[in-house]
């Protein structure tokens, strides 16, 4: 699993690709979306585009990423799922919980939007 970033003013968007099964790499993601809570990014964009598989470790990890942000008073994203990855969020019924988009561009623009109107941040 590879973790591609990319900063858009405040906003940033980890781009993943491979498979989410767990593991050192995919507690690499969460302690990459801590380290962007350290340094005041609160508001971030998880490409999944890249990835094919996930299993529940890797579901527990963007549970984890969530709860670390909404902690801080931020917000996840979740752009560019993928069916086998839809799936497994539907059956999990996460995809209730998680905020989804087509691409990384259109969660960038909701994060915007949301600010313009005032509800972002949880």
């Amino acid at each position: 699993m590879k973790i591609k970033e990319k900063i858009e003013g405040d906003i940033a968007v980890l781009t993943i690709s491979g498979n989410m099964m767990g593991g050192p790499e995919t507690t690499a993601l969460h302690d990459k979306v801590k380290s962007l809570i350290a340094d005041g990014i609160k508001r971030v964009v998880i490409d999944l585009k890249g990835v094919k598989w996930i299993n529940s470790s890797g579901l527990g990890t963007l549970m984890a990423c969530m709860s670390s942000l909404k902690n801080a008073g931020g917000k996840l994203k979740l752009a560019s799922v993928t069916d086998k990855v839809q799936s497994v969020l539907m059956i999990t019924k996460l995809i209730q919980i998680f905020e989804t988009y087509e691409n990384a561009e259109r969660a960038v623009a909701s994060f915007v939007e949301e600010e313009r109107h005032g509800t972002g941040s949880g």
